[in-house]
């Protein structure tokens, strides 16, 4: 327990920053995580996938609240988070496991392109345009798995996949996001079991792991981060959050860069 203080501040950052700018904490967590355990020395061919799994795990606690605090604004379509709810555990399961058996060095490029994904995102601010229906329920179950299974391997909670898909296909943009926090439940739930089971065949992981879970991490961010998302949530009515967007865009850029150089 003696990282208990490093643990603590990743989850205060994380929490606050999602309230803040309403962003994912995998993009923050997971390059953190890596720094720490870097620095606390376990095992470098299992470090991408204990920090993709530890934060996965977070997300379960996380979307419990979002999205509670969603459907008392009536902004969840359950119709459509239901739909897509059997695709998205398939695709989360199977992207866990094969994920398992993936070297860390090809994981962490894949996460770090995900993480300049997310920064030009929110660097320019790109903003889905309305294009097409709704697809059957093949169609969104296809569509969930797809998330389902991207999100998991990016230890993400789905939104930056759920939201454009969904606003894509007319759905009001506030019931977009609603129905994103709904389908980032099942996500991290499967994906958390994933990695938990994927881990179990693994030899020579740390002291405190379940599977790829490491639960003292685990513990100290969820209890550091869920009293601050408020605050950061409070804050982005008076601070210029646009300029703060930009920062946090080229802040990405910097911790994708020092994930890469620390794994290589």
């Amino acid at each position: 327990m003696e990282w208990w203080g490093a643990y603590l501040a990743i989850g205060v950052s994380v929490g606050f920053l999602a309230g803040l700018l309403g962003i994912g904490g995998g993009m923050v967590m997971v390059p953190m995580l890596v720094f720490v355990f870097t620095a606390k020395g376990f095992p470098a061919e299992h470090m991408m996938h204990m920090a993709l799994a530890t934060s996965m795990a977070t997300i379960v606690f996380t979307a419990l609240s979002s999205v509670r605090a969603h459907h008392r604004h009536q902004a969840v379509d359950w119709a459509v988070a239901r739909a897509m709810a059997p695709g998205i555990v398939a695709g989360a399961l199977a992207a866990t496991l094969a994920a398992g058996f993936v070297p860390t060095r090809p994981l962490a490029i894949f996460f770090t392109g995900f993480m300049f994904y997310a920064a030009i995102q929110m660097f320019f601010e790109v903003k889905p345009a309305p294009s097409r229906q709704l697809p059957a329920a093949a169609g969104l179950f296809g569509a969930g798995a797809a998330i389902g299974g991207f999100s998991s391997v990016l230890a993400a909670g789905g939104a930056f996949l759920s939201i454009p898909f969904l606003a894509r296909c007319n759905l009001p943009l506030k019931r977009a996001i609603g129905t994103a926090a709904a389908n980032g439940f099942p996500i991290a739930v499967a994906g958390t079991a994933g990695y938990v089971l994927n881990g179990l065949r693994v030899e020579g992981l740390p002291e405190g792991n379940l599977g790829y879970v490491h639960l003292p991490a685990l513990a100290l961010i969820v209890v550091a981060s869920m009293p601050v998302a408020p605050l950061g949530a409070r804050l982005a009515h008076r601070l210029p959050v646009r300029r703060l967007r930009i920062v946090f865009a080229l802040t990405l850029f910097g911790l994708a860069l020092r994930m890469l150089a620390n794994l290589w």
